[in-house]
């Protein structure tokens, strides 16, 4: 109990901690007003309100955000110059995400022209989506060397097990494990993204599918989950 109560503690300490609960309150509120908004208006008006409000405290929690970017532009480490590129072309959207994400989030408080917000969402979406489709591209990739090199490993493993030697074949089941391990952060990081590409579709060309309700609360939902599991203590 106290060491789930301590990983709490390290796990809101985080800024990326606090912002996957509150996304949490904020899609799962915005569920809660489509259920309730035709047969309980007075619930489902206190739904909006906390959605918006959640959104709003999202986007006034992430600023500053985009600088990051810089660094990660400056870094974009990877095995080969494609990839590299693709990190380029990954934290490039990312960064102009959150860059107009301020704005948005200024128009929508008042502080700048009201007019500015239904522009600056498509920008900020428009980036959002053009950084994750690169993002997922990178996983996958990732993900199909992690299977070859776990393939390789475990052939070793085998072929040593044949020849009764011991030899570092404990290390080499490490290394799997690791690779494991890694696996299921990089699945947790395509649902995330995809997830958070739906959302994103929603607002650069609003259809029945993305904009519905359920779907964005599902998607909101999968993403902030997801969120959590990766930034939860281990």
């Amino acid at each position: 109990m106290n060491d789930s109560v301590d990983k709490l503690v390290i796990f809101l300490a985080k800024r990326d901690g606090i912002d996957k609960l509150v996304k949490t309150f904020q899609y799962v509120s915005k569920v809660v007003h489509w259920h309730a908004e035709s047969a309980h208006p007075d619930v489902a008006q206190r739904a909006k309100n906390w959605e918006v409000a959640s959104g709003l405290s999202r986007k006034a929690f992430r600023t500053g955000r985009f600088l990051t970017g810089f660094n990660a532009l400056r870094r974009s480490p990877g095995p080969t110059p494609a990839f590299r590129l693709l990190g380029v072309l990954a934290n490039a959207g990312e960064m102009i995400y959150f860059f107009f994400d301020h704005i948005l989030w200024l128009s929508r408080i008042g502080m700048l022209d009201a007019a500015l917000a239904r522009r600056m969402s498509f920008v900020s979406a428009f980036g959002e989506s053009f950084g994750y489709i690169f993002f997922i591209i990178m996983d996958f990739i990732m993900l199909k060397e992690g299977l070859k090199a776990e393939r390789e490993l475990r052939r070793q493993v085998r072929e040593k097990e044949a020849k009764d030697d011991d030899e570092d074949d404990d290390g080499a089941k490490e290394r799997v494990a690791k690779i494991r391990a890694d696996r299921v952060m990089r699945l947790m990081a395509v649902a995330a993204n995809l997830a958070d590409l739906v959302i994103a579709v929603a607002d650069i060309e609003p259809n029945p599918f993305c904009n519905h309700a359920v779907t964005l609360g599902i998607s909101g939902l999968v993403s902030a989950w997801s969120g959590w599991y990766r930034n939860w203590p281990s």
